[in-house]
Formats: C-alpha cells, structure tokens, sequence
C-alpha cells in the first residue's frame, strides 16, 4: 500500500509508492524510440493489456474493453496511488502519514502510436480536454479526495516512459504545496486590492504583447515574466473560472487550440523538445476552515 508523509519543515506530503519502482526504466534513454506493435498496451486491439476501463469515446458504438475507441482511460499499471481503503491518518513519533489512497489513471489520447498531441485534429485534441473534465467531476465526488492533478510527461527527459501519447491524472487526499502557495497569493491579493491577480495579469501582459505566444477567444498563451526556465509558457482563460472542470465544450476547443500553438511553436523553434504539461485547478471544496473557500470563485483562476 503507498502512503503519504508529511515534511513537517515545509508541511509538503511526499507519496511513497513502492509499486512505482518496477516500471519500464525506458527512461534511463536519452529518447524514447517507438515501442514495438506488441509491446504497445495502448494500441487498439490491446485492450486487455490494460487495466478495465473508466472512460472512453466510441463514435460507432461497440461494447467496453474492445476496439472502436477514440480515446479511452484507464487506471495506471503502476498506480502512485490506490482507491481502495480508507486514509487512516496517523502520528508515527514526531510525524505524520496517511495511507495513499487516490487515483493514479492514464488517458491514452489515440489509437495512433505516432500521433502526438499537436499533430490531432482540433477536435481530437478537444477531446483529451474533455476527458480530463469527465474524470475529474466523477473523482470529485469522492469525499477522501482533495484535489485532481493532470499533467503530461512528452518525451524521456520529461519522464515519460511510454511513447504512445497519453495525459495522466492524479487524484490526491491533500492539496499540493505549489498550488496552496498560488491559492494564497491569490486570495491575498485579491483582499488587498479587490481585483482577481490572474486577470491583473493578462492585462498586462496583452498591454505589453512582447511574451504573448497565442491568443483566440477564450486563452491567452504568454511566458511568465518571472519564468523559472527557458520558453515557460502559461495558458490562462480570459474569463474568469476556478474550476476547469466546468468549463463548456467550446472553451475546451478552444484551449485545445491554444496549446496546439504552443507545443506547435516548440516543435519548430526547439526540433520535438521533451516538456512537461500541467494542469493547475481549484482543489474541491472539502476544508474543515469555515472561510477556506470563501473567494476562490472570485480570485482564483485555473490555468495550463
């Protein structure tokens, strides 16, 4: 069973899974080469190389766990997390610990092995978007968990140990540090000057326009004025939005189209680069702090 230990200097909750150690070690490779047709789990037709589905789309119909599919989801192989149980949370000396109780699932984008994110159609890539929303409003329901992280590893560097393309997603019974430090950023300046930080700074940042990448309806694509490594680049909504997880099919198309132009953008300026994508939401509403939640529709934003 993994578990999660707190740094009781940083109040950081570190998993511990040991399952995860016996994966592929394809990443000790510099680049990931396309994996053989029968090492593949996640081409159609290798269905029950995978663990039971959770989601999938079938345009034509056709029954769960067989070809047909569009995109599907599954649990992960070599999960950082386990469903079942309960969390048990508990001191061991000075410390403390939970059990690792979540879920770790795999969102294969395509039956195509070669056919990367910003090569799919606009609708396909829409799709993975939309999947990440299915899953995350069907994992919020689960009142042990706190938080849903989605994020993707393209490339061995960025520690990607499959080559056909594929999202993850975390569910967590704790939010991450990184996001509470934005979510208190985010409420403080928010308090201080009743105005939404993100929104402050779009604005400037479509006055300046020199680190503006993309921009459609619905996103603007820019890198960070304090970018912490070279091309960093954010995908913020125009319109103000805590939770990606209700957001409409066009948004979707829409961000799809913007980080289709980012990792488009990469491709040629950077020949293929290996990246890591994430997914920064609003953690779902469970804190025991009556007045936790109490502006985060209003001064947080979820951001790509």
């Amino acid at each position: 069973m993994p578990e999660l230990r707190k740094d009781p200097v940083v109040g950081r909750w570190v998993v511990f899974s040991p399952e995860r150690q016996i994966r592929p070690e394809r990443y000790k490779c510099e680049e990931l080469l396309p994996t053989r047709p029968e090492e593949d789990p996640f081409l159609e037709g290798h269905e029950k190389y995978t663990p039971a589905e959770l989601y999938a789309v079938r345009p034509n119909g056709g029954g769960a766990n067989g070809p047909g599919w569009q995109l599907r989801v599954v649990s992960n192989r070599f999960p950082a997390l386990r469903v079942e149980g309960e969390l048990e949370k508990e001191a061991v000396g000075f410390y403390d610990r939970m059990n690792g109780i979540g879920a770790h699932e795999v969102i294969v984008e395509t039956p195509h092995p070669q056919l990367v994110l910003e090569k799919q159609n606009l609708a396909g890539a829409a799709r993975v978007f939309e999947s990440c929303r299915a899953r995350i409003l069907d994992l919020s329901k689960d009142v042990r968990l706190q938080y849903a992280q989605v994020f993707k590893n393209h490339g061995a560097m960025a520690g990607a140990t499959m080559p056909h393309p594929h999202t993850q997603l975390i569910a967590l019974p704790v939010t991450p540090t990184v996001l509470k430090e934005k979510l208190v950023a985010a409420r403080r300046y928010y308090i201080e000057k009743d105005r939404n930080l993100f929104a402050d700074i779009l604005q400037a940042e479509r006055k300046m326009g020199d680190r503006v990448v993309f921009e459609n309806d619905g996103f603007t694509a820019f890198c960070p004025f304090a970018s912490r490594f070279p091309f960093e680049t954010c995908v913020v909504p125009r319109k103000q939005s805590a939770d990606f997880q209700n957001s409409k099919d066009g948004t979707l198309v829409l961000l799809a189209e913007a980080v289709q132009r980012v990792l488009r953008a990469y491709a040629v300026a950077l020949n293929r680069p290996a990246y890591n994508m994430i997914l920064h939401n609003a953690p779902f509403r469970r804190s025991r702090q009556p007045d936790a939640w109490t502006t985060i529709d209003a001064d947080f934003r979820w951001h790509v």
